[in-house]
């Protein structure tokens, strides 16, 4: 193959060989301040390029990123039109480059639209729905993974990461017991305060105490306490694995040959499934307590009655039905958060995306999950 004499200027030559391919060889420099002249070149050239199968730059004399980039879009091009285009006279370093630039790709088009139209509404409604299956096949490869290290903890119980459970633990369930009660002790009055508004009415507002006790401990407190942890404990691992992600912590316990899942994801959900019982039984206290103190001084009930009439309305079977749903509406928080949080990309505007729907998606998944849970207990008589 014939090469131009180099120059500084950015030349390129097409050839054929005997089997009638076309070679496109490059010398001068591709650089940020020859690229213009490159990019002229090669726009003179492109229309004979029908039978290109190789680019040689082994005669380039100095390339950039900008250089690298111009040669990488033509190829790109070309291939999109279904030929095969190898780049040839690599040095090691080149190599590096070009493939930094392969990983690094434009974001998807979207087109442009004036308005409501419904092909852009359909096809918004399809990109969703694909989303959510990528978004279901995560969190399964996550629970699978989940499942195979709790077997291999099992089996070597010295490898359950206890400290870091117990530091989890303190994150999402102590310092979270502030704000839970405060939260459950003003919708336990605000519960009592409407209910009893209402049924005062009819002459029946001791029934106040039946609702609350019912609602709270069967629905409100395990409901409540769960969009509470997700905003708070759900949004916090999705921030921290995020920031893992982008400082390449994750990439470097791939490397040391440990597990993520081991690592990470299973001190948070371990912790996450230990807490939401706790704070769904702290959460019904406080709720109940906030009913009872209403009811108190808005109805004149006093607490000897309120207890009693609560005794009579509840059983044990109606705070088990609420304890019940935790755990599982607390493994769906903490895959919802691992998986967004692994998810994030290489920048700030990706981890508060990602933080963000973390924290819908997963009380989206609770509000579901206790609906489910509903049609199950009304099913079996509970």
């Amino acid at each position: 193959m014939a090469f131009l004499e180099k120059n500084v200027a950015p030349e390129m030559h097409l050839e054929a060989d005997g089997a009638d391919r076309q070679f496109l060889a490059l010398c001068g420099d591709w650089t940020v301040s020859t690229i213009g002249d490159a990019e002229a070149e090669l726009g003179r050239l492109e229309v004979a390029m029908d039978r290109l199968t190789c680019i040689d730059v082994s005669k380039v004399e100095h390339l950039d990123t900008s250089g690298a980039w111009l040669i990488h879009r033509v190829r790109g091009r070309l291939e999109f039109e279904g030929r095969r285009v190898d780049l040839t006279g690599l040095t090691p370093v080149r190599e590096t480059l070009f493939a930094e630039i392969e990983r690094h790709h434009p974001p998807r088009w979207k087109p442009d639209r004036d308005g409501f139209s419904i092909v852009g509404f359909l096809e918004d409604t399809g990109r969703e729905v694909v989303d959510a299956g990528k978004d279901g096949l995560a969190m399964l490869h996550i629970l699978g993974s989940l499942g195979l290290v709790l077997s291999t903890v099992l089996m070597q119980p010295k490898r359950l990461r206890s400290i870091s459970i117990a530091v989890q633990f303190d994150r999402s369930c102590i310092g979270a017991v502030p704000i839970v009660a405060l939260m459950s002790f003003l919708i336990g009055a605000i519960i009592s305060q409407q209910g009893g508004f209402y049924l005062r009415q009819f002459g029946v507002d001791i029934y106040v105490v039946d609702l609350a006790g019912i609602l709270i401990l069967r629905e409100i407190g395990v409901i409540l306490t769960a969009i509470m942890v997700a905003g708070r404990s759900g949004s916090a691992f999705t921030a921290e694995l995020g920031s893992m992600r982008m400082q390449e912590e994750v990439d470097a316990l791939h490397v040391i040959g440990l597990s993520v899942t081991e690592v990470l994801v299973l001190p948070r959900i371990l912790a996450l499934m230990i807490s939401l019982p706790i704070l769904t039984f702290i959460s019904d206290i406080s709720a109940l307590f906030g009913a009872g103190l209403i009811t108190w001084m808005y109805l004149d009930i006093p607490p000897a009655a309120f207890l009693t009439q609560l005794q009579a309305a509840i059983t044990v079977e109606t705070m088990v039905v609420g304890l019940v749903k935790a755990p599982f509406m607390a493994l769906i928080i903490g895959l919802i958060a691992c998986v967004e949080g692994l998810k994030v990309e290489g920048s700030s505007e990706s981890l508060g995306r990602h933080t963000t729907m973390s924290v819908v998606k997963a009380i989206f998944l609770v509000i579901v999950v206790d609906g489910l849970f509903a049609i199950f207990f009304a099913a079996i008589g509970v």
